[in-house]
């Protein structure tokens, strides 16, 4: 068992040689709230060429 001389010396040391840890960051401080953007109908629309391009791998192509 260390005695509490040990420790106390233990913590110093180390405290000279890492410095202090930083403040706690508040979860509210880290997280940004916005409001979304308005849905875009013709943005969401289904474009069958647009998805071809998008689509482009070996089991798509073989479907087609």
């Amino acid at each position: 068992m260390k005695d509490h001389n040990t420790r106390d010396s233990g913590s110093a040391m180390r405290r000279a040689r890492f410095g202090a840890l930083p403040e706690r960051i508040a979860y509210e401080d880290m997280t940004e709230t916005k409001e979304a953007s308005p849905r875009d109908p013709a943005r969401d629309a289904y474009d069958p060429e647009g998805a071809r391009s998008l689509l482009s791998c070996l089991a798509w192509d073989l479907a087609l």
